[in-house]
């Protein structure tokens, strides 16, 4: 059944570390070889074993309209035609800044790079040249990249400068990183009464990198608030949640609004690509227009800039998309808790627009440390007899899941009946 992946996880193993090139994708959190994927179509993926999935991950979010998109797929092939990168400027980059700039208040200005992980270190750096202070406030269980500053793990206060959780990241690297607790509103107001050098916050106002788990009103309200006392910055990083919440991200949910936001994934339609976004006075002090440096080879790439194009004109064309999509999203886990619930499995069940996330556990977590009490080993054992009933979990009970126009309400049901065996036997 997985005989060709296993061979293809083998041979990888051998000149790629992990066999992977981005660690989750190796399947430690659940165990077994990943299939490795040979094509998408639709809502589908088909493995090199000729298995044939519902694909409820959609490349981590960015494929809104599923996999080979024909309108996606030919602007990519015609701008393909007339070069794959040119490290000039080009119209493809003002469309789509525009297409961007439009739908947000406090938005008056864009930079584009090539990641998330750049877009958010790009911020960071902005934020601190403004304010001139070196200290950021960053959240357990929020992921913003794999930059030095950013991979910390807590220390043994409540609030603390976080220590590196990763070799390779010296001490001084992130000991302007203040690490606080997801939703805990005294937590955070102790950060700042712990530093007077806070230059931001970064936050993932819906995070998607500890499952699916929303920040409380109250708690981004404090953020503002906190920001605003001390001369701080705050940063929303979007990269995951912009353009898949809602058409404007969690931006168009929520009431409070950041002064910097990030994005990535949605915006490429699939290509690598990420942004920075501020109001203008804060983006004029960008290099070239001022003196906080940020530079990139390949940023503002025409194909990715193409694809993004295209992906975001049909969203703004039909803002209805993502009511149908949170529809089908609530009809899964719904759909999953009502199966647990016949079977005495607790689980908990979440979603924002087309993003989606289950627990197993007996209480919707809140933060990291909840999230770290599911049930991972059941997690594990569903998301591995999914995989083998055609339908493709993300693999790690840390990670959140999405839908895409082409899932179909029959594709849900086929899911469900699939979970009803499964559970069963948790």
């Amino acid at each position: 059944m997985f005989e060709k992946s296993i061979k293809a996880y083998e041979e990888a193993c051998e000149v790629i570390p992990g066999g992977v090139d981005s660690p989750v994708r190796a399947f430690k959190s659940v165990g077994g070889t990943p299939p490795f994927i040979e094509k998408g179509k639709g809502a589908y993926l088909y493995d090199v074993d000729g298995n044939k999935y519902v694909d409820f991950v959609q490349s981590w979010g960015p494929l809104i309209f599923g996999h080979c998109d024909k309108d996606i797929e030919d602007a990519v092939i015609e701008t393909t035609k007339k070069g794959l990168s040119f490290g000039a400027p080009t119209l493809l980059e003002t469309q789509l800044a525009n297409e961007i700039v439009e739908m947000f208040d406090n938005i008056g200005k864009v930079r584009f790079v090539s990641s998330g992980t750049e877009a958010v270190m790009s911020a960071i750096r902005l934020a601190r040249g403004v304010t001139g202070k070196n200290d950021i406030v960053k959240f357990e269980g929020c992921y913003h990249g794999h930059s030095d500053s950013l991979l910390v793990q807590a220390g043994s206060g409540m609030a603390t400068f976080g220590s590196p959780s990763s070799p390779g990241v010296p001490a001084d690297l992130t000991k302007h990183t203040l690490l606080c607790e997801y939703n805990n509103i005294e937590n955070l107001k102790k950060c700042f009464e712990d530093s007077s050098d806070i230059a931001c916050i970064i936050i993932e106002p819906i995070a998607g990198n500890m499952g699916l788990v929303p920040a409380s009103d109250e708690f981004l309200a404090t953020c503002r608030e906190l920001c605003d006392k001390n001369g701080a910055l705050l940063i929303f990083d979007e990269v995951m949640s912009g353009f898949r919440a809602s058409l404007k991200g969690a931006s168009g949910i929520l009431k409070t609004q950041a002064d910097i936001l990030t994005f990535g994934k949605v915006i490429g339609a699939g290509m690598p690509v990420g942004a920075f976004a501020a109001s203008k006075e804060i983006m004029s002090n960008l290099s070239p227009e001022g003196k906080i440096y940020q530079a990139g080879t390949l940023s503002g790439n025409p194909v990715a800039m193409a694809a993004g194009l295209v992906s975001l004109k049909k969203l703004k064309a039909n803002p209805k998309i993502y009511d149908e999509l949170n529809q089908k999203a609530l009809k899964l886990v719904n759909g999953l808790k009502k199966i647990a619930n016949e079977n005495n499995i607790s689980l908990q069940v979440n979603t924002r627009g087309s993003m989606f996330g289950f627990f197993f556990c007996e209480e919707s977590p809140t933060n990291f440390k909840e999230v770290g009490k599911c049930d991972f080993k059941r997690f594990a054992t569903f998301h591995h007899e999914m995989i083998k009933k055609g339908f493709y979990f993300a693999c790690s009970q840390y990670e959140a899941g999405f839908m895409c126009t082409e899932i179909t309400n029959e594709d849900i049901e086929a899911c469900l009946e699939a979970a009803s065996i499964v559970m069963k036997n948790l």
